[in-house]
């Protein structure tokens, strides 16, 4: 009996260590949204920007209809202190250093801030693009843009458009002007 006790013992405490969740970016999203210093935006559908107003190609016209919502986070430093934005700033990193994140690019430096764009999935088919940003002067920004099967070469061709997206009504701006 003794042993079958410390037996259950050990599995249990291995079992709690075992199983301490990993912080996603879901999870990190979720627990700040609500939080001083922070500022979300979620917009679903990608209806949101009003992309019927504008001319667009048949591949533009298919990387729109790939994207079923777009997560927005920001820290300014206006509202918050340069301790905890490098606090966030570092969970932030560690969560993307995750084998699932595969770079795209990255810039930047560190006087002025630096980019990243990150995605999860594989080239041809997307399930997840990542764009972080961060400023020693403003905070930082993580945008997520969630689809099904999105094709990178796709979304990239939305770049030359994006600043025709009704931005205005979708909390955009001032999602830009928290940061700024």
């Amino acid at each position: 009996m003794k042993t079958l006790l410390r037996f259950l013992t050990i599995f249990g405490v291995l079992l709690v260590l075992g199983c301490s969740p990993e912080l996603t970016l879901q999870t990190y999203f979720v627990e700040h949204q609500e939080v001083s210093g922070f500022m979300s935006v979620d917009n679903t559908p990608m209806s949101f920007l009003n992309p019927d107003k504008i001319e667009l190609t048949d591949v533009q016209e298919e990387a729109i209809d790939s994207i079923d919502k777009l997560n927005m986070l920001a820290y300014s430093l206006k509202d918050g202190t340069e301790e905890e934005f490098n606090a966030e700033l570092a969970k932030i990193k560690t969560i993307l250093k995750a084998e699932k994140y595969n770079e795209l690019m990255r810039g930047g430096n560190s006087s002025d801030g630096k980019l990243y764009i990150k995605y999860i999935g594989e080239d041809s088919e997307i399930d997840e693009l990542i764009v972080f940003g961060f400023s020693p002067d403003n905070g930082f920004a993580i945008i997520r843009v969630l689809g099904d099967n999105m094709e990178l070469s796709k979304i990239m061709k939305l770049e030359t458009v994006v600043d025709q997206f009704d931005t205005e009504n979708a909390n955009v701006k001032d999602f830009m002007k928290f940061l700024l």
